[in-house]
């Protein structure tokens, strides 16, 4: 299991992450929620302890984006504000729990196991996909390639669009539907030219330039 530290309290943050070292888990530490988001988009998260009042970007915006880019992660909020208004608008954003500062450092380990169980009972239902030599894990969103010997690293976007066509199993699917499933927000060029970009990047790294097929008007598919 590894956790994500998201916390500016640089104190509280290595007292969380000696403690849940001992517990044995894997921790990564992030001060702000641009490193937040960096470690996110480039490593694999299980769960996120997420300080809602960061600085510059705060955790509401960390929040957001991660809802945004259906980056499968469960969060816990930490934070000092204690009002039910709070905690409402915080799981509003899409948190699965909420912690008000100072907590029980028990409680908060009975939280994060309580979002391992759950997590545990929807890894029975998910799925692992494959097409040709390519193996798609979409519980731990990990790509292999010749036939699950070669980890393939790739960002949410490449991987959204890769998910995308192997779902469809061989079939089209227009620049439209890979646009509006993987691109959340507004991209700053045209979708066509944006979706190029990343099937271009997408077949270097899966090291076939004719693993994606295109044709006009019909969109990708996989050869």
């Amino acid at each position: 299991m590894r956790i994500l530290i998201v916390e500016d309290d640089r104190e509280l943050a290595a007292a969380l992450d000696d403690a849940l070292r001992y517990e044995g888990y894997a921790t990564s530490l992030a001060a702000t929620g641009v490193e937040a988001l960096r470690i996110l988009a480039e490593q694999n998260v299980d769960i996120v302890l997420l300080d809602r009042d960061l600085p510059v970007l705060s955790g509401d915006a960390v929040m957001a984006t991660i809802a945004a880019n259906h980056i499968p992660v469960a969060v816990i909020m930490l934070t000092a504000a204690a009002e039910v208004s709070d905690r409402v608008s915080g799981l509003d954003l899409g948190a699965d729990d909420y912690l008000t500062k100072p907590f029980a450092y028990p409680e908060l380990l009975a939280r994060i196991r309580a979002l391992q169980r759950r997590a545990g009972k929807g890894q029975a239902t998910a799925a692992v996909l494959a097409h040709g030599d390519l193996t798609l894990d979409t519980t731990r969103r990990l790509v292999f390639r010749d036939h699950g010997q070669t980890l393939v690293k790739l960002t949410p976007k490449e991987y959204g669009v890769l998910l995308e066509l192997m779902r469809a199993d061989g079939g089209y699917v227009t620049v439209a539907e890979l646009y509006e499933t993987v691109w959340d927000e507004a991209a700053a060029a045209e979708p066509a030219d944006v979706i190029k970009t990343t099937v271009y990047s997408l077949r270097r790294k899966l090291g076939d330039r004719d693993a994606i097929e295109s044709t006009r008007g019909e969109g990708y598919r996989l050869a």
